[in-house]
Formats: structure tokens, C-alpha cells, sequence
């Protein structure tokens, strides 16, 4: 059973220039947990991973794998596989060669080829030349080679673009048994809807910044309800809401009332003799809590939510 590794940001920053790609970061990743590192294209995630993997150097903090910065690793494949990009292969290789190449520069054996093959659903594949892949078996192709080496860490960087609605079943699969396996998983995506089916917890940037980490239900709380209440006689409903003082905003499918709670909103719409047609209390969802936290640090107006 493989054994996972914190992984570890400790305020790093990345810049480039003038440009702050990565700004004072500081989070964990625990083992046996798949961990979503979301935020919107540009926010980062690459960089910040690529700093990770000593791919690119820092400007000030670390970040290590058990405390270990990825150059000092002894047996960096055993220990972490990690695919940052759209894999590139050689479409005349077959997939069993294309990872026979990387199986044999690490000294690992040849049966983790087949066995890496199998677990990701291409061992009858292994002969196949990859030229004739689809996106989703090339996808699955560069899960195996971060397999390989059995690590207890995998860093994948939007392993789900671009991948129709079997590939991301898929792949949703596969991350909640890499971390039940107790394997440490990061992944990132620019959507959360791709990922909340499977991540345990969430650390969102923006602008390089962190704006929330967390278990997924703590995210949860970010969606605050709201009071969707509708009448036939809209005009009279608004006119009462605004006479007690509540504010409201004007959706398609009725008035979304800022009140703590519906029996609220009931009252006045009785006190007022207007009928009511819906009443209820609606939560927003995650996506949209998600995304009201990385535009609300963009227009200057968010912070770190613990």
C-alpha cells in the first residue's frame, strides 16, 4: 500500500518581472484526501504546482513533498508522479513502449508497465499505438506514467479539460481511489463543478493569492441561502418588501428576498394582504460561491476565508 506525504506551500511567492504570479501562499495537502486546487485560469495553479515539482525556482518561500524540497528527493518517481500538461507522445510508439522508455530510465521493473496499463483501463490497449487514441485514453495514458514509480503523491494539473462526460466519470473514480488507496492527491481545475464530486477539501486562489481553504463543506457555507418568494401580483409583493425595509433583487423565477428567514417574509406578505405564490429558502450553489469568492478578491474586495 503506498504511503502518502504532506505536501507543503510555506509563503512562497513567484514573480516574474514586474508581474506577481504566485503571492505569499501558504497551505497544506494531506494524505488519503483528494484535494481541489481551483481557481480561474491565470490565478496561478500552474506556476505554483511547477514550484512544487522544481520545474521553476521560487522567488521566496518552499515548498516540499515530507518536508523535502522535489530536487533533494532520493527516488523522485516513487515518490511523486505528477502530469502538469497534456501529455506528448510519439504516435507511432505503442503505449506499452512509451512508458517502457520512462520504466527503464527510473530502473523500475517491466511488470509496472502492464500493471499501471491495467489500472487505468487501457490493458488491452498496451500494443495499441497511440496515434490512434482518443483524448480520453491519452488522458488516462499519462495517469499511468504517474503510476509508475507507485508514488504516494499525485499532482495532476487539469487532468479532467477537455474530456467528455465518460472520461470525467472516469477520472472522478480514479481520484477518489488513489486517496482511498492512502495516497496523497492535488489536482487542479479551473471549474469546480469538475472536481466537487470527488475532492475532500478545496484551496482557491486568485491573482496568486489564497482566498479560502478548507473541507468542502466549509466551502458549503459560503453558499448562504437566500428567500426565493413569488406572488401573482409581483408589483404589490415588491411594494411590501420595500415598505419593511428588505432588500431584493429580481430573478426569473420570482424575488430573492435578503432575510434571514422565510416565516419573515410570509408575515409581511400577509400583514399586507398580497398572496403568495412560492416561498421557500434557496441555497446557491457551490459553483456560484466559488466564483463570488475569486471575483470578490478580484475587485479588490476578498480575503483569506479559514
Amino acid at each position: 500500500m503506498p504511503v502518502g506525504a504532506v505536501i507543503e506551500f510555506s509563503n512562497i511567492t513567484k514573480t516574474f518581472g514586474n508581474v506577481t504570479a504566485v503571492d505569499n501562499l501558504s497551505f497544506t495537502v494531506e494524505p488519503g484526501r483528494v484535494t481541489g486546487f481551483l481557481g480561474p485560469n491565470g490565478a496561478g495553479k500552474t506556476t505554483t504546482l511547477r514550484m512544487l515539482l522544481g520545474l521553476v525556482a521560487p522567488t521566496s518561500g518552499t515548498a516540499t513533498i515530507d518536508g523535502i524540497r522535489y530536487r533533494d528527493l532520493p527516488r523522485p518517481l516513487q515518490t511523486v508522479g505528477a502530469a502538469l500538461e497534456a501529455a506528448s507522445f510519439h504516435p507511432g510508439r505503442s503505449a506499452r513502449n512509451h512508458l517502457a522508455v520512462y520504466a527503464i530510465a527510473a530502473g523500475l521493473p517491466s511488470a509496472r508497465i502492464d500493471a499501471v496499463l491495467h489500472t487505468v483501463g487501457l490493458g488491452a490497449h498496451g500494443a495499441q499505438r497511440v496515434g490512434g487514441f482518443s483524448l480520453g485514453m491519452r488522458q488516462r495514458l499519462g495517469l499511468a506514467f504517474t503510476l509508475l514509480g507507485d508514488p504516494g503523491v499525485l499532482v495532476l494539473d487539469e487532468p479532467i479539460n477537455g474530456l467528455d462526460p465518460e472520461g470525467i466519470k472516469w477520472i472522478r473514480g480514479f481520484l477518489r481511489t488513489m486517496a482511498d488507496e492512502g495516497r496523497t492527491v492535488l489536482v487542479s481545475s479551473h471549474l469546480l463543478s469538475e472536481v466537487q464530486q470527488s475532492v475532500d477539501d478545496v484551496i482557491i486562489i486568485a491573482d496568486g493569492a489564497l482566498v479560502h481553504r478548507g473541507t468542502l463543506s466549509s466551502l458549503e457555507t459560503e453558499a448562504a441561502p437566500r428567500i426565493l418568494v413569488d406572488s401573482p401580483d409581483r408589483t404589490a409583493l415588491e411594494a411590501a418588501l420595500s415598505q419593511a425595509g428588505i432588500e431584493f433583487s429580481t430573478g426569473r423565477t420570482g424575488l430573492f428576498a435578503a432575510a434571514p428567514d422565510p416565516a419573515l417574509i410570509g408575515h409581511i406578505a400577509f400583514s399586507a394582504g398580497v398572496e403568495l405564490s412560492a416561498l421557500h429558502r434557496e441555497r446557491k450553489g457551490l459553483e456560484e460561491a466559488f466564483l463570488a469568492l475569486v471575483n470578490g478578491h478580484a475587485n479588490g474586495n476578498g480575503g483569506e476565508s479559514r
